[in-house]
């Protein structure tokens, strides 16, 4: 996710498409959309869909970690109707507890094997809509003025020399964090990685709410290395701030980022039409020209030049299902939050 950074703290932030969408179909009611991606994408997905059909959007922005709190605290009563994007495995994990629905769209021929698989394996209760590669960001510019050598591997990172250089995200607010911890637990083994998580504790200077915020710290020269979407760094890139991206070389993860109609939807029929509409070509061009830079997953829908190519990333046979189940994410959470958060550094 001219080009404003992201709403502070992605606190949680209600506004209404209508405000800045074209009067164009007559009103179809309200579709209250949870939002995981950046804020420029979900304001245009909501005004084109509300352009579209008449049906008036509320957006509440939140990552994804929050929003599966939120659609877990809410199931006696839900308040919303979909959740758009947003890291995959919250969204499998929302499935898994019977917290989204099952709805079959009749695009998904036209997706990429990752995402109609994304599908599949959830009883289609999520579809992936986009994907993106972990990696870092780091500024070029602060870690030259630091005499320090810009990190090409998972292992920098826990070098003394980069002591109070890094932001990750907290993977209890953050999927992008969780798909972190998930990764490294693939790479290294579930012992290793936990000892190498306590290494990387020592050098991390913040554990910010969302997945965007190391990145935009990076850009800010508040930081000189994130953990972080290579795609988010590009917009940062692209945006005229001084930043790079790099691929780990052992290997790294993705995202399947996703689209989920959330049980007890009081806009069902809205919730269905946005569905299939967000699947469609021109609807997925909505994030390259919001100046993201994911692997849209409809095949049709054209892949931004600036953004990374998977073919040239090392990227592991990343576990959804493991990593995606209720359970495991649980259980790896509360590890990392008492090996890891709670130590000193």
């Amino acid at each position: 996710m001219t080009r404003a950074h992201l709403f502070p703290s992605w606190a949680i932030l209600l506004f209404t498409a209508s405000l800045a969408a074209p009067a164009a179909a007559p009103a179809q009611g309200t579709l209250n959309v949870y939002c995981s991606v950046q804020a420029e994408w979900c304001q245009g997905v909501a005004n084109e869909f509300q352009r579209q059909t008449g049906i008036r959007v509320a957006l509440t922005l939140k990552g994804s970690g929050e929003t599966f709190a939120q659609v877990s605290a809410e199931a006696a009563n839900p308040r919303g109707d979909v959740w758009f994007g947003g890291t995959g495995d919250p969204h499998l994990a929302a499935a898994e507890q019977n917290l989204t629905v099952a709805h079959k769209s009749p695009n998904l021929d036209k997706l990429h094997d990752w995402a109609r698989r994304q599908a599949e394996q959830s009883g289609y209760k999520t579809v992936g809509i986009y994907a993106g590669a972990l990696g870092f960001g780091y500024n070029p510019e602060l870690l030259q003025k630091k005499k320090l050598a810009p990190p090409t591997c998972w292992r920098d990172l826990v070098k003394p020399e980069y002591r109070d250089e890094i932001q990750v995200a907290n993977p209890n607010s953050s999927g992008t964090a969780y798909t972190a911890i998930a990764t490294i637990v693939q790479l290294f083994g579930e012992e290793e990685a936990f000892r190498y998580l306590r290494q990387l504790h020592r050098n991390v200077n913040s554990y910010t709410r969302s997945g965007v915020g190391p990145i935009k710290a990076v850009a800010r020269g508040e930081t000189s290395v994130s953990i972080s979407f290579m795609h988010d760094g590009v917009t940062e890139a692209v945006a005229g701030f001084p930043v790079k991206i790099q691929a780990p070389c052992e290997g790294t993860g993705y995202e399947v980022g996703s689209l989920s109609i959330i049980k007890g939807a009081r806009n069902l029929d809205g919730a269905k039409k946005f569905a299939d509409w967000a699947l469609t070509a021109p609807a997925q061009k909505l994030g390259g020209d919001a100046k993201q830079f994911q692997v849209p997953s409809n095949r049709e829908a054209l892949l931004p030049p600036q953004a990374p190519k998977f073919a040239e990333i090392k990227l592991i046979s990343y576990d959804f299902a493991k990593y995606g189940s209720a359970v495991e994410r649980k259980r790896l959470l509360e590890r990392w939050e008492k090996e890891v958060n709670s130590q000193p550094k």
